[in-house]
């Protein structure tokens, strides 16, 4: 990987056009890692619109740091008819960002869009007979047996949260993307003062009622925000960034590239610590529609050669506490985490007999096409790794570089690519249900077609305590390690840095609640 260095020039030059509020208190400057380059949180599972979604919408659950869900736009719920029916009343006093009061039709209208794209909301729909509003507070689900997870479906912090939005925004075709933003979430996003891949920004919102007990927890409890405004600052390049972070340009840099860590913690004016709690894992992504990876054999043979030491050293450098190999197909430290199998991946990697076995599966030269966001370090380490590994293997790969926002819309053809690494949030791993990589229903990122990969994640959804649980989930890492809807690439614990004058609260992730600048 290519080393940087702080640059020792003024960051100035990257200073935001300025618009005319010099009046209002100076925003709090935060680089996110890839531009903001959807603004849609249901028409992309990027951590940059993540971010955005918890700022400008909010979610009926929220999940605490003990991973438990618990009501966060809702006041609190009651179930009947053992369990087929429930009732979510929403607390008093929300309102849109356009001063529209929240109602229950809006949530419903929300719901129901997002159950068509999430695995998680796929998985409630199917057992729902009907989800309706019968008075402006209450959210009803008729269902057609149990589903006693329904709270933690509502709660998903990764992948596509189910925000909630206005019914109005949600009367066009099904799979348009939302472009107004309008939530009802601590923070108010304005596009007039924001410029696409410049800059963003947003203000507190005056009529956000946070939950009035109980203390902030993950994406749980009051979200009280002490800021009068947030601004996202896009800085492509690392030492840039990381140079403006030292001068005081910015407030708080994301992801810092790991040959930045050392310099940045040598700051006495910054703090340096992990920006996820469950790190980041990696994935290398088949297009299972295209030849050559819709051939399960070819997929195993590309699993025999990977060695997740390469990948980790390349992401994160020779500090191993810094990354961990022996990743499955569930989030180490995670309660469906477990070995099984996973000889596979740790045993002696022997790119000679991967070879033979490629060539054994019929692989006949076949341009592979691997798409390469290069403007993310993280993920233009990866797949520079993987490149050269399928080089090796034999393979006619054609490495394509491109931003993150033209990959992300590209992986999304189905004859745009054949293979990719990326990174995920680690809780994207915590469950066969939100992990939406880990399915065999032909959906997206890589439209699989593992007929028994879906039937173990149906029995896991189906188990009813945590050790039938844990033994489906071993069953189905088993059986994903056979068809292999993606190839696990380790554990990256990347590291976020931020002026010592914020004091943050919630470090699960980034968020702009329980956060101080003093």
């Amino acid at each position: 990987m290519q080393r940087r260095h702080l640059l020792t020039t003024s960051a100035a030059a990257i200073a935001a056009p300025r618009l005319g509020h010099a009046q209002r208190a100076r925003p709090l400057r935060f680089v996110p890692f890839a531009d903001l380059a959807v603004l849609d949180p249901l028409a992309t599972t990027s951590l940059v619109t993540r971010g955005h979604a918890y700022m400008a919408y909010d979610t009926l659950y929220g999940l605490d740091a003990q991973l438990r869900p618990q009501p966060q736009m809702v006041e609190g719920a009651a179930t009947e008819n053992d369990g087929r029916l429930w009732r979510l009343t929403l607390r008093e006093g929300l309102r849109f960002h356009d001063g529209e009061p929240v109602r229950a039709r809006d949530c419903v209208a929300s719901l129901a869009r997002w159950g068509r794209i999430d695995a998680y909301g796929q998985a409630l729909y199917a057992v729902v007979d009907e989800v309706s509003a019968p008075e402006d507070r209450v959210i009803q689900f008729r269902l057609k047996r149990p589903f006693p997870r329904l709270p933690d479906a509502l709660a998903k912090v990764i992948g596509f949260v189910p925000v909630m939005m206005p019914e109005r925004l949600l009367q066009g075709p099904p799979g348009q993307p939302i472009r107004e933003v309008v939530g009802s979430g601590p923070l108010r996003y304005l596009p007039g003062e924001s410029l696409s891949g410049s800059h963003y920004s947003y203000e507190k919102f005056a009529g956000y009622v946070p939950r009035p007990s109980g203390g902030p927890s993950f994406t749980a409890g009051p979200k009280r925000v002490s800021l009068e405004r947030v601004e996202l600052r896009i800085i492509p390049d690392a030492s840039t960034a990381a140079n403006a972070l030292a001068t005081g340009e910015i407030d708080w840099y994301d992801q810092i590239q790991p040959d930045l860590i050392a310099p940045l913690r040598r700051n006495r004016n910054l703090i340096v610590e992990p920006c996820e709690s469950s790190g980041y894992v990696g994935f290398l992504q088949f297009n299972h529609r295209l030849p050559p990876f819709d051939n399960p054999a070819i997929r195993r043979a590309v699993l025999g050669a990977v060695d997740q030491t390469d990948f980790c050293i390349a992401v994160m450098g020779q500090d191993p506490t810094l990354w961990r190999t022996g990743l499955g197909f569930f989030c180490p430290g995670t309660p469906l985490a477990s070995e099984a199998g996973l000889a596979a991946l740790g045993s002696p990697r022997d790119l000679e007999r991967a070879k033979r076995d490629l060539q054994a599966a019929g692989y006949a030269g076949e341009k592979v096409t691997l798409i390469n966001a290069s403007d993310i370090g993280f993920v233009s380490a990866m797949n520079m790794v993987a490149a050269d590994l399928l080089r090796r293997l034999g393979m006619n790969v054609d490495a394509l570089e491109m931003d993150a926002a033209t990959m992300f819309q590209r992986r999304m053809r189905q004859d745009g690519w054949n293979v990719y690494a990326i990174g995920a949030v680690g809780l994207q791993t915590l469950d066969p249900a939100v992990n939406g990589f880990l399915r065999g229903n032909r959906g997206p990122f890589g439209w699989a077609d593992l007929p028994r990969v879906e039937a173990l994640r149906a029995a896991w959804l189906d188990a009813p305590d945590l050790p039938a649980q844990q033994e489906q989930a071993r069953r189905l890492q088993l059986q994903a390690l056979q068809d292999l809807p993606y190839v696990p690439i380790g554990q990256y614990l990347v590291q976020t840095a931020y002026r010592n004058n914020i004091r943050r609260g919630v470090k699960e992730m980034s968020v702009f609640w329980d956060l101080e600048r003093r």
